[in-house]
């Protein structure tokens, strides 16, 4: 346990600021509480010795108010600053995720699913978003409630406080006792939870094969075994923790009697007075109520463990070597010499030398699976060669940096992708600060400015995800016409 919140606090990182100060401000709510039970105290203690004062209610009615404001303002800021660590935690992630595969070779997507990488950017970072301040401030801040509540104990009897702090202990001991028992479990999860993901991104993908084959509804036998895979492990999780849940809740309600016993023997041996008495059974029910509800918070832990480790895939990626040549190239020919690639074991290239001078246009022509899509590819630099070197305006490729080569060349892709956004804000993807005068000459190059101003709302027309609303023609042409849009020196297509 102490582990796993090592790495939720490494995990953080920028944010840690944010969840020390949510904790303090939740512990500080706390000692408000505190103050309740001083009003209770002065008006139990009043009507035993009937002497009900104005003094009386008006320092009960201070006590209960500097309470409820204390609570308030500690609540508010607690879940705020609560709320801002988990979302920029996640936030953060998903950033530096999204960086770091930009600097990753393409190969990287074969040996790692799509599938997985949205199940970390969306379910594993959607749980961390929500756990990684909550366990700090339910299982933390918890404990440090109960803490105060149990020092309060010593002011009314010191065997009372002692009972307390035994039922506490053997709380957690069978906390982290549900914790180790649920391992197994939650990393069945993770794993089908990964699979589903995987699943319903490839039923949405091909859900054009799937219908014209009557894959859909029960004869989708893949995404059926998934959700029935997940519906079984997550079941099986919830058999390994509740068992333990339901000992976490007895084991309170045995302290909390043997601490009611323990006070009604003190009362009646003199040890206690009447005061006192009724104080410690008005506390024995709720002192116990954030260290209950941090043992729920500790039953996700593991499961908020797994997530983690799947993120650590992540920084465990090795970035392809990059060069730092950022000047501004003075010639643009492409030479390849003596290239040779391969996908794993298969051959594509072998030995290839060529040279494409600058400031014209060339074709590669051949069958389809010659490597015409690879040969492209390897200009970009998104895989590196096997052997031999590619040099670009005289230099190996390897010597530029990635955002150079990026920023200078443009692709037109085999499969098209177009955002749910405007006709225009899709032109300007590469090129966001292009005025509506470039953008029309741009699609005027790319011959879609006819069928763009037929359009009822022309260019501020709403393209569905994907280009769907658009025919296969028009979303290729307006692909091209967002890479002509880019000001590059290298347009490969």
């Amino acid at each position: 346990m102490i582990n796993t919140f090592k790495k939720l606090w490494k995990f953080a990182e920028r944010e840690q600021g944010m969840i020390r100060s949510s904790v303090i401000w939740s512990f500080l709510g706390a000692i408000f509480n505190v103050f309740q039970f001083m009003a209770i105290y002065l008006v139990i203690a009043a009507i035993i010795k009937q002497e009900i004062t104005w003094q009386t209610i008006g320092m009960c009615s201070a006590f209960l108010l500097l309470s409820l404001l204390g609570i308030i303002i500690s609540k508010k800021n607690s879940m705020l600053k609560q709320t801002h660590a988990g979302y920029f935690t996640a936030a953060n992630k998903r950033i530096a995720m999204g960086e770091k595969i930009k600097k990753v070779p393409m190969g990287f997507f074969n040996d790692f699913s799509l599938g997985n990488l949205t199940a970390i950017a969306t379910t594993k970072l959607d749980s961390l978003e929500t756990w990684v301040p909550v366990l700090f401030i339910m299982v933390f801040g918890g404990l440090l409630v109960t803490v105060v509540f149990i020092l309060s104990l010593f002011m009314l009897h010191w065997k009372i406080a002692l009972i307390a702090i035994a039922g506490s202990l053997i709380f957690l001991a069978a906390a982290a006792l549900m914790q180790q028992r649920s391992k197994k479990s939650s990393d069945r999860v993770s794993v089908v939870q990964n699979d589903l993901t995987k699943e319903v991104l490839a039923t949405l993908q091909g859900m054009q094969i799937i219908k014209s084959y009557n894959l859909g509804g029960q004869n989708n036998n893949k995404l059926d075994q998934s959700f029935e895979e997940t519906k079984k492990s997550t079941l099986s999780l919830e058999k390994a923790v509740t068992p333990y849940t339901v000992l976490l809740k007895i084991i309170i309600a045995i302290t909390i009697s043997v601490m009611i016993a323990t006070a009604l023997s003190c009362y009646f041996s003199g040890e206690l007075s009447l005061d006192y008495t009724i104080m410690t059974l008005v506390a024995s029910f709720v002192i116990f109520n954030s260290l209950l509800a941090s043992g729920s918070a500790m039953a996700m832990l593991r499961t908020i463990d797994n997530a983690m480790d799947s993120y650590d895939y992540v920084n465990q990626m090795q970035d392809m070597p990059e060069g730092h040549i950022n000047d501004a190239l003075q010639q643009h020919d492409i030479e390849f010499k003596n290239v040779s690639f391969a996908y794993g074991e298969k051959p594509i290239l072998n030995n290839v030398s060529c040279y494409i001078p600058e400031r014209s246009m060339t074709a590669i022509v051949g069958p389809s699976g010659s490597g015409k899509t690879t040969f492209c590819n390897l200009i970009s630099r998104f895989w590196d060669v096997n052997s031999g070197e590619i040099r670009l305006g005289g230099k190996n490729i390897k010597d530029y940096s990635l955002e150079y080569l990026m920023n200078n060349i443009s692709m037109v892709f085999q499969d098209v992708y177009l955002f749910a956004d405007t006709i225009e804000n899709n032109i300007k993807f590469g090129c966001p600060n292009a005025s509506r005068d470039d953008v029309i000459a741009a699609a005027k190059k790319a011959q879609c400015h006819d069928f763009i101003s037929a359009l009822p709302d022309g260019y501020q027309s709403i393209i569905g995800e994907g280009g769907t609303s658009l025919s296969g023609g028009e979303t290729a042409h307006l692909n091209c016409q967002s890479n002509a849009e880019r000001c590059t020196d290298y347009h490969l297509r």
